[in-house]
C-alpha cells in the first residue's frame, strides 16, 4: 500500500518550502535577526524564493532572489509578480560557492540571508511539523510508514522526516537525486553537500534522469488526475525502481505541483509527438 503526501496544498509557493520558510522567518523574528532590516537575500532555484517573496510582502520587507541559470522562466515571472528583485547568476546549480556568494552579497548590502542550506530552522520545520503530520495522518487510518521516499534538495525535509521516523519506527528512508549531468528542479546531487543528509540515516539513494522525472509527472497526471512537479515525478520513478525491494506501507513525498514546469512539459511533449 502506498500514499502520496501532497505538499502543493501549502498556500504561498504551493510547495513544501512554505513550511521551512515560515519557520525560518518566525524564528528569525523571535531572535530579533530581522528587526529593522529592509531586505532579505536568498539563493533559490524556485519554491523557497516564491515563498520568501510572498511572506516578505506580508512583512513589508524587500526580497532579492539569486537564481541559477537553469531556473524556469515561469519561476522568474512569478517572483517578479510578487515584487521580488530577480538576479540571474552564472551558476549552473546552487552549490557551496553560490551559497557563499549570496552570503557575501547580503553582508555588503546590509541585508539578511536566511540561508536555507545551513539554517537548522529548515530541518526543524520538517522534524517538528511535516513528519508529525504524516505520522498523525497515517495513525488515523491505523497505519505507520515502513518506507518513505523523498527528494534531496537542501536535505531539510528528507533529513527532518528521516530523524523523526527512524527514532520511532526505524522506517526505511529512500532519497532521490538527479542522475549524473542531469538537472531536476528542486533536487540536487550529493556533490552539492546537502547539510542534513550527512547527519541522518538514509537507507538508499536512487538516481533519476530528467526525462524519467517528466514521465513520472505525466504518468501520475494521466492516471490520477494530479498535476505534480518534476521532483515529485522523480520520486514516482524511484518508487517504481525499489517497490519490490521494500515492502509495506510506503509514503511518497510530492513537494509541489506541475504548473511551474509547463515549459519543460511543452518541450518534452513536442519531442515525443
Amino acid at each position: 500500500m502506498y500514499f502520496a503526501k501532497l505538499e502543493f496544498f501549502n498556500p504561498f509557493s504551493r510547495s513544501i518550502k512554505d513550511r521551512a520558510v515560515f519557520n525560518m522567518l518566525m524564528k528569525a523574528i523571535e531572535r530579533g535577526d530581522i528587526n529593522g532590516v529592509r531586505r532579505l537575500f536568498e539563493a533559490t532555484s524556485g519554491n523557497v524564493g516564491i515563498s520568501l517573496a510572498a511572506l516578505s510582502d506580508v512583512l513589508r520587507i524587500g526580497f532579492r532572489a539569486y537564481l541559477p541559470k537553469p531556473t524556469p522562466m515561469t519561476t522568474q515571472i512569478l517572483l517578479k509578480v510578487l515584487g521580488a528583485e530577480v538576479v540571474m547568476t552564472d551558476f549552473e546549480v546552487i552549490d557551496p560557492d553560490m551559497v557563499k556568494y549570496v552570503i557575501e552579497e547580503a553582508k555588503k548590502a546590509g541585508a539578511v540571508n536566511l540561508n536555507q542550506f545551513e539554517n537548522d530552522d529548515n530541518f526543524d520545520a520538517h522534524y517538528r511539523f511535516t513528519a508529525r503530520e504524516i505520522d498523525e495522518q497515517l495513525k488515523s487510518i491505523g497505519k505507520r510508514p515502513d518506507v518513505i521516499i523523498a527528494g534531496i534538495g537542501t536535505s531539510g525535509h528528507i533529513g527532518g522526516i528521516a530523524k523523526y521516523f527512524k527514532e520511532r519506527y526505524n522506517t526505511k528512508v529512500i532519497g532521490v537525486v538527479p542522475a549524473k549531468s542531469e538537472k531536476i528542479p528542486g533536487i540536487k546531487r550529493l556533490e552539492t553537500k546537502p547539510k542534513w543528509f550527512f547527519k541522518v540515516e538514509i537507507d538508499e539513494v536512487i538516481e533519476i534522469t530528467q526525462r524519467e522525472a517528466i514521465e513520472g509527472s505525466i504518468q501520475v497526471a494521466r492516471k490520477e488526475g494530479l498535476l505534480i512537479g518534476l521532483s515529485s515525478g522523480a520520486v514516482v520513478k524511484a518508487f517504481e525502481k525499489i517497490h519490490d525491494k521494500y515492502l509495506g506501507t510506503t509514503v511518497l513525498i510530492f513537494p509541489d505541483d506541475g504548473f511551474k514546469y509547463v515549459e519543460v512539459f511543452e518541450k518534452y511533449l513536442s519531442e515525443v509527438r
